[in-house]
């Protein structure tokens, strides 16, 4: 039987918000066995792009990364904020080590194509090297990924956090029993968006087809639900969406989706 594995991402209202992000890395580092973070930071890299005279160019809710953003991420993302969170995990007895996808040649991707909208310096993954991170755990560390890989020709892109997720469990599924969290500001998947408590407690591929077609899955939780059945679909276990606080038994409603 393969030992079990916990891959947990956590979204940027979660990072900016001190209080909450205490209460969850006190909670991450509690659980038990295996595990892997994986963190964006997209907030706190506007603003500091901002600060520093370079505007935010998006489209469809998409960052468009140039040169210039692409520095301002890789500062923030793998330096101010994944090295924060490092460094509070080890004060909590749990030994982090922070990794971009180019770290260990631990995710490869390749830059987007241009085909209507040109995204500039943004990655697509292509592998992840599931033997390189099952070492790290293994060692006993516990990686904590930022939303940067490489294409291997010594250039960093910028990655869709909840992609790394999805992807870094589809690649460990082969040496674990992979489960996916996906902690965010939502207590799960809503059947009403104005209705807080209005979770779908669990959501197999039938009813996922169901809630595409009468539209109560929409607009931004798409590429969310995309991420989370190509997981499913290549050997991760569960997944799960809702408030951070499900990792650590707290919440009794949150989303469950299975095949």
């Amino acid at each position: 039987m393969k030992p079990e594995l916990s891959v947990v991402k956590i979204g940027g209202n979660i990072i900016e918000n001190e209080s909450a992000l205490g209460d969850f890395l006190n909670d991450f580092a509690a659980m038990k066995g295996n595990k892997i973070l994986v963190h964006g930071g997209g907030r706190t890299a506007t603003r500091i792009a901002g600060q520093l005279g370079i505007p935010a160019q998006m489209t469809g809710g998409r960052r468009i990364t140039t040169r210039e953003t692409l520095d301002v991420i890789v500062m923030v993302y793998g330096g101010l904020t994944n090295k924060n969170i490092v460094a509070r995990l080890q004060g909590l007895d749990c030994n982090a080590i922070g990794l971009s996808g180019a770290d260990g040649n631990t995710i490869t991707s390749g830059k987007r194509p241009v085909k209507d909208v040109d995204y500039g310096f943004a990655g697509d993954i292509r592998e992840v090297n599931g033997k390189a991170v099952k070492a790290l755990l293994e060692s006993g560390m516990t990686p904590v990924f930022c939303a940067i890989t490489h294409d291997g020709k010594g250039q960093l892109l910028n990655t869709n956090a909840d992609t790394i997720a999805s992807e870094v469990a589809i690649g460990m599924s082969e040496h674990f029993e992979t489960s996916l969290y996906y902690c965010f500001e939502k207590k799960g998947v809503l059947r009403n968006v104005e209705d807080d408590n209005s979770v779908i407690p669990h959501i197999d591929t039938e009813s996922y087809k169901q809630l595409l077609e009468t539209r109560v899955i929409a607009d931004g939780m798409l590429p969310k639900m995309h991420n989370c059945f190509n997981a499913l679909q290549r050997h991760v276990g569960k997944v799960h969406i809702g408030l951070p606080g499900m990792i650590a038994g707290k919440e009794d409603l949150f989303t469950t989706l299975t095949l």
